[in-house]
C-alpha cells in the first residue's frame, strides 16, 4: 500500500484511494499536471476578460444556461452555486468515504481540464493532509450534472462554510479552518463547477467497494472449500482438466484456489469412488462456476472504476492549446472550451448495479451450503451442528439469517440504472441514479459478508465432527479452521452467538484467510479481470 500517491489525473488506482481514505497516505500534486492546470486558467480569463459566452462562466446554470452573467459577478456566481447546491439530505458519509471523494476531485481537476486554480487543488488536499473531513450527507445525487448535492457540501468548507469533522470532533468548518492556520477560498470564475460537476460521491464508494468486494469473492473460496471438505464433498468437479473446457478467467481461478486448500486432504481420499460422491450439490459442486462469473463481473467494474476516476467529468471542459509545453509558452496561448456531458453517471451505474447483483450471488450460493451443514439429514452431521440436539438449538438461528440477508439483497439489487427523473425544470431530462447504484451495492456488500460469516462457523464447526474421526481436512483448510478456532471456540452448548458472529465477520471482513490462497502473499492485490 503507498505511503504518497502523486496524483497526474491519469493513473490513480484503487489501491492508491484507499491508501489515502484509510491509511492516511498523503496525496500531493505533480509537477506537470500543476503546469497543464495553470494553462487551463489562463484559458478561462481569457474567456472571461473577452465576454466569450461560456456555460457557468459567463451564464447561470442548467435551464438558466441562457443567462448571461456580468464578468464582476463571476465571483459571487461560483459562490451561490456551492450554497445553493448544498441541498443533501440523510446520514452522513463516513471519514473514509468523504477523505476519498476529496482524493478523487483533486484528482480529476489534475487533468487540467476544469479551469480552476492549481490553489484549489492544493486546498483539497490540505483538507486531507490535515484531517479536515467536510460533513457530507448520502442522499440528494441524481448522478448527472454529477454528484452535485454531495459534492456541494464536500465543497463548503472551502468557502469557511458549513461544518467538518475534525479528530472526531464535528465543529464549523470556518473554526476548524482557523484552528489549522487556513482562510476560506475566494473561488474565481469556473472555480464552483469544477468543484461540483462530477461522479466523484459514486465513485468514491464504488472504489471501496470493489476493493472490498474482490476481497470478500477471494475469501469465499476458502468459506466455500471447509464447506466442501466438512459436507465431505468430492473435488472432482474442480478439475483443471474439466475447468479448461469451459474457460472463463474468474471460474479457472476459483477452482485452482479450492484445488489448492484442499491439497494432501485425509478427508477426500476417505470418500473417493464412492457412489453418492459422483456429484455433489450445486452450491458445492458449481462454485468455480458461480463465484467465478462474480469475480469477472468485479473485474469488469474495476475496470470502469479505474477509467473514471481517470477521467476529466467537469461541464464545460477546457482545452487550452500546447497544454503539455514550457508554461512560458502559454501565457498567450488559446484554447477551446466544450460543454458536454461527461458528468453522466451512467457508466458508474451501470457497472455498480452489476457488482451490485454479482455481489449477491455470493451470499445466495453460501446460504444454500450452511442449510445443507446443518441439515443431518443431507450433511451426515449431527442436526443443526450440536452434540445433543433438541435441548440445544445449535446453529438452526444462523440459517435463518442468513436467509433474512439474502432475502434483503434481492430487493436491493434491483438496477437503480434503469430509472431516471427529469430535473432542472427538463434541460437535465435523463439521469443515472449512479450514487443510489453505489449506496446499495455497499449495503449489499455487507450483507454478503454477514452471510459468509455464518457459514465460516457453520464450516467450522462441521469440521470439528470430522476431524474427531480422525481424518485430517486439506492444508489450507487446517489452517484456515484453526484461525477461526483462535477467535471462536467450538460450539458445545448454547450461547449468545452474537460474540461468535462478530469474531467470524471481523476475519471475513479482514482478508484474515487471503494469504492461504495461491499467489496472495499480500491482501491488496488482485489478478483476475484487473
Amino acid at each position: 500500500m503507498p505511503e504518497h500517491v502523486t496524483l497526474t489525473g491519469r493513473d490513480l488506482t484503487l489501491e492508491g484511494v484507499e491508501a489515502v481514505a484509510r491509511r492516511g497516505a498523503e496525496a500531493h500534486l505533480h509537477v506537470r499536471a500543476r503546469r497543464r492546470v495553470v494553462a487551463s486558467r489562463a484559458a478561462i480569463d481569457r474567456l472571461v476578460e473577452a465576454g466569450e459566452p461560456v456555460y457557468g462562466v459567463t451564464t447561470g446554470f442548467g435551464d438558466l444556461a441562457t443567462v448571461r452573467i456580468d464578468p464582476a459577478d463571476a465571483r459571487r456566481l461560483q459562490e451561490n452555486l456551492i450554497v445553493s447546491h448544498a441541498a443533501g439530505v440523510g446520514p452522513l458519509h463516513d471519514r473514509e468515504t468523504v477523505r476519498a471523494m476529496l482524493l478523487l476531485r483533486a484528482n480529476t481537476l489534475a487533468l487540467g481540464h476544469s479551469g480552476c486554480r492549481s490553489q484549489l487543488i492544493d486546498r483539497l488536499l490540505d483538507l486531507l493532509r490535515l484531517g479536515i473531513h467536510p460533513e457530507v450527507p448520502e442522499q440528494g445525487s441524481v448522478g448527472a450534472s454529477g454528484d452535485l448535492a454531495p459534492l456541494a457540501h464536500l465543497a463548503l468548507p472551502l468557502l469557511g462554510r458549513g461544518r467538518v469533522e475534525v479528530g472526531g470532533e464535528s465543529l464549523p468548518a470556518l473554526e476548524a479552518l482557523a484552528r489549522a492556520g487556513l482562510k476560506p477560498v475566494r473561488l474565481a470564475a469556473k472555480e464552483g463547477l469544477a468543484l461540483l460537476n462530477g461522479t466523484q460521491q459514486m465513485t468514491a464508494i464504488g472504489a471501496l467497494t470493489v476493493l472490498d468486494a474482490q476481497r470478500v469473492a477471494a475469501t469465499a473460496s476458502v468459506v466455500a472449500a471447509m464447506t466442501t471438505e466438512a459436507l465431505l464433498g468430492t473435488d472432482v468437479a474442480f478439475a483443471s482438466s474439466y475447468q479448461e473446457a469451459r474457460p472463463h478467467p474468474g471460474q479457472r481461478q476459483v477452482a485452482a484456489e479450492l484445488r489448492y486448500l484442499l491439497r494432501a486432504s485425509e478427508l477426500q481420499r476417505s470418500h473417493h469412488g464412492q457412489p453418492h460422491k459422483v456429484q455433489d450439490p450445486y452450491s458445492v459442486r458449481c462454485v468455480p462456476q458461480v463465484h467465478g462469473a462474480t469475480r469477472d463481473a468485479l473485474g469488469y467494474t474495476r475496470r470502469v472504476i479505474e477509467t473514471e476516476i481517470n477521467s476529466a467529468t467537469d461541464n464545460p471542459l477546457v482545452f487550452p492549446d500546447g497544454a503539455d509545453a514550457d508554461p512560458e509558452a502559454l501565457a498567450t496561448g488559446g484554447g477551446t472550451v466544450i460543454s458536454g456531458g461527461n458528468f453522466h453517471g451512467q457508466p458508474v451505474a451501470l457497472a455498480l448495479d452489476f457488482a451490485a447483483l454479482a455481489i449477491a450471488e455470493l451470499a445466495s450460493i453460501s446460504e444454500r451450503r450452511t442449510a445443507l451443514l446443518i441439515d443431518g439429514r443431507l450433511s451426515g452431521l449431527p442436526p443443526f451442528l450440536v452434540a445433543d440436539p433438541g435441548l440445544n438449538s445449535g446453529m438452526m438461528l444462523l440459517q435463518y439469517t442468513a436467509a433474512s440477508l439474502v432475502s434483503e439483497n434481492k430487493v436491493l439489487v434491483h438496477p437503480a440504472s434503469v430509472d431516471t427523473i427529469p430535473t432542472s425544470a427538463n434541460q437535465e431530462d435523463h439521469v443515472s441514479m449512479g450514487s443510489i447504484a453505489a449506496r446499495k451495492g455497499r449495503q449489499v456488500l455487507r450483507n454478503v459478508e454477514h452471510v459468509l460469516a455464518l457459514e465460516l462457523l457453520c464450516a467450522g464447526q462441521g469440521l470439528d465432527f470430522r476431524m474427531a474421526e480422525g481424518a485430517r481436512p486439506g492444508a489450507g483448510i487446517a489452517e484456515a479452521h484453526g484461525r477461526l478456532r483462535e477467535r471462536v471456540a467450538h460450539l458445545d452448548t448454547d450461547r449468545d452467538p452474537g460474540p461468535d458472529i462478530a469474531a467470524a465477520l471481523e476475519l471475513v471482513r479482514g482478508g484474515a484467510f487471503l494469504d492461504l490462497l495461491p499467489g496472495r502473499e499480500e491482501s491488496s492485490g488482485w489478478t483476475v479481470g484487473s
